[in-house]
């Protein structure tokens, strides 16, 4: 089956060039979706065999993966499968859940960080996850493990079902709801994340006001 990997990248200079030459080594036939990055992300990417495309403005990560799988769809990709551009993920776990894809016919496959292997996660961000993990659970009434991940696996005819709108980080909560309200046929399974000092700082400050405003749009409904 024909698979993509969609990077989003803001401001990656630092990491991009390392993910997408590993994904590519992997197998992966990438298309990179820049939301208006300011460095010299664009040059580096653009040098590499990827499909690119760019926002003219910054809209946020989900808006970035939304334009990239919409591309990756148009491109005639049968599995589309989500992969952070900070240097967090590794390709062996990008396989991983590809293959648990198609080997048990299911329509969505999500990477934790919190079942069999166990990642070394910088404190601010195990707050933030521990926080994200109760909200999910006892308010959303969502049964996941690892709410906030990024590395995710779909096959592209359910795309109708799982099109998210939020254009920020909310995104992640976004595609869960229509996981379950669509009981799409889903699995979780243990990956193992590298937190550098880089990636590690990263996201944590938009996380936490996006949760906020997710508890609060919740409590006003």
């Amino acid at each position: 089956m024909r698979v993509c990997a969609v990077v989003p990248v803001y401001n990656e200079e630092e990491t991009i060039h390392r993910v997408l030459t590993e994904l590519l080594a992997a197998g992966f036939h990438v298309v990179v979706a820049d939301d208006c990055s300011q460095d010299k992300t664009a040059d580096i990417a653009r040098r590499l065999p990827v499909h690119y495309l760019r926002h003219w403005i910054n809209l946020g990560q989900g808006a970035a993966l939304r334009s990239g799988t919409q591309l990756a769809e148009r491109l005639g990709y049968e599995i589309i499968m989500h992969f952070d551009a900070d240097g967090q993920h590794r390709t062996i776990d990008a396989k991983l859940v590809v293959r648990k894809l198609i080997e048990e016919n299911l329509e969505v496959v999500i990477g934790s960080r919190f079942l069999q292997t166990k990642s070394e996660l910088p404190l601010k961000k195990k707050i933030v996850l521990w926080l994200a993990g109760i909200f999910t659970r006892k308010i959303l009434k969502l049964n996941f493990s690892d709410p906030q991940s990024g590395l995710r696996a779909f096959r592209t005819d359910v795309l109708d079902k799982l099109m998210w709108e939020n254009d920020d980080f909310s995104h992640c909560t976004e595609i869960l709801e229509q996981i379950s309200a669509n009981r799409l046929k889903c699995k979780e399974i243990g990956i193992k994340v590298e937190y550098s000092n880089y990636s590690g700082s990263k996201k944590v400050k938009p996380q936490i006001r996006m949760g906020w405003r997710l508890l609060l749009n919740k409590l006003l409904k």
